[in-house]
């Protein structure tokens, strides 16, 4: 069986078909129902916990496919609650929540064996980007035939980061490929530069929303160059994505 996530999104299954799960640790109750709230709309199971021995216990039963977790909890901190998550789940991928974006934290994070990380405040369409990456590379999750979007005579494997268009391979960059994704998980929809921002970008680019365009751009040499066009621009609106016209 195959099934579809919001907007369009693959959705992710454990080999046997059940739904992925995932642990969610934080010391803030609100932050933890919000998580809880939009990780369920992605079909996923969750299990949340608010401090660290919570963790470890809420793991060893639950057996998770991903944990996020926030550095600061109450009774330890995120470095030493991952340690002891490690010790039963050592292949387990983590996603750190962290208020403090200086450079030495996010190394002592990825340094402990944390595989990525947000910072706070976030957007929980990164914090779900973010996880699907890190399922999907960890194995924790069954490929799925859905998993190849098309629009027109163009296709990209979200698994695999093939992208053809009509038949032809088409090379693209790490950030290329999102913002391709962005676009065909959406068709004939049009997108904000805001809203491209917050879904392709992980950082804060201060507003400035050139670099969207600068994308754009580059999209449309690779994908559009000497065919009939699929990106469009709506003046004043954003882009979209749409089959040539025939």
């Amino acid at each position: 069986m195959t099934t579809t996530a919001p907007q369009g999104r693959t959705a992710l299954f454990r080999p046997d078909g059940s739904p992925v799960r995932v642990l969610v640790v934080d010391g803030e109750q609100s932050i933890t129902d919000l998580l809880s709230m939009a990780l369920r709309y992605e079909g996923w199971r969750i299990r949340s916990a608010g401090d660290g021995l919570g963790a470890v216990r809420a793991a060893r039963e639950f057996r998770p496919d991903a944990v996020v977790l926030d550095m600061m909890l109450p009774d330890m901190d995120g470095l030493s609650a991952l340690g002891r998550l490690r010790r039963g789940l050592p292949d387990v991928p983590v996603l750190f929540l962290t208020a403090r974006d200086a450079v030495e934290d996010r190394i002592a994070g990825l340094t402990a064996g944390g595989d990525d990380y947000v910072t706070k405040p976030f957007s929980l369409e990164e914090v779900v980007a973010r996880l699907r990456g890190l399922i999907r590379r960890s194995g924790a999750a069954d490929r799925r035939p859905d998993s190849v979007l098309v629009v027109g005579d163009l296709t990209l494997d979200e698994d695999s980061h093939e992208v053809t268009r009509g038949g032809v391979d088409i090379h693209l960059t790490a950030t290329e490929f999102e913002l391709l994704r962005f676009l065909m998980r959406n068709p004939r929809r049009v997108l904000s530069k805001a809203q491209i921002l917050d879904r392709v970008w992980s950082y804060d680019f201060g507003g400035r929303a050139n670099v969207v365009e600068l994308y754009i751009s580059y999209l449309r040499r690779k994908i559009d160059v000497g065919r009939e066009p699929m990106i469009h621009t709506r003046r004043g609106a954003g882009y979209l994505i749409k089959p040539a016209a025939s």
